[in-house]
């Protein structure tokens, strides 16, 4: 089974394509979500947490907020990678773990990472495949504008620690530029899973 890793940064579109990687029938594995989970569940992660950020992430009954710990985590380059390597090793080992079962089941043909930061954080070593979605800075920060989470100021600063597309596009295999409508997204991830997935 095809182990493939589905990449862009924060507004391009890269959720909307995983949903419909999904839909082809692709096994979909949010990197996200799952250090999300590992960081409300693991108390080893929540203590090296705390060890290296301190008091400025935690709240009033002495609990990590996520919010408090996305503000120091997004600060700059440096703070950003303290926190990836306490989490990353954790998301790696659940992707191996469930990558094993779906492999046994045989239900699905191709297990698609879904990870904003693959390229950064060296992940694509361990995968087949890596597909890039693209998309213009004015498209990219509508986008995360309309989930109504983050400000302009927030989204403008993710993307500045985040790999340019053109320095992810040298390293992925296939790049889909999405500057238009869903439906040209679709069609041209459908080209795609015909082509790398089904053609297989």
């Amino acid at each position: 089974m095809l182990k493939i890793g589905l990449t862009g940064g924060i507004g391009s579109g890269k959720s909307t394509a995983s949903v419909y990687l999904e839909q082809l029938g692709s096994y979909i594995f949010d990197a996200d979500s799952e250090a999300k989970k590992i960081l409300e569940n693991n108390e080893q992660v929540q203590k090296d947490i705390i060890d290296e950020f301190g008091s400025d992430v935690l709240d009033g009954e002495g609990n990590i907020n996520n919010k408090k710990l996305a503000r120091v985590a997004f600060q700059d380059e440096d703070h950003q990678l303290l926190l990836n390597a306490i989490i990353h090793p954790h998301v790696f080992k659940e992707l191996d773990k469930q990558f094993e079962e779906i492999s046994n089941k045989g239900k699905h043909d191709s297990f698609v990472v879904d990870g904003a930061i693959i390229l950064e954080s060296g992940l694509d070593q361990h995968l087949d495949l890596i597909l890039l979605i693209a998309s213009l800075l004015k498209f990219r920060v509508e986008r995360a504008l309309k989930r109504g989470r983050l400000t302009r100021e927030d989204i403008l600063r993710r993307i500045d620690l985040q790999w340019t597309d053109e320095e992810k596009s040298e390293i992925a295999d296939y790049t889909i530029h999405n500057n238009g409508t869903q439906e040209e997204l679709e069609e041209k991830l459908s080209i795609f899973y015909e082509a790398h997935i089904q053609g297989l």
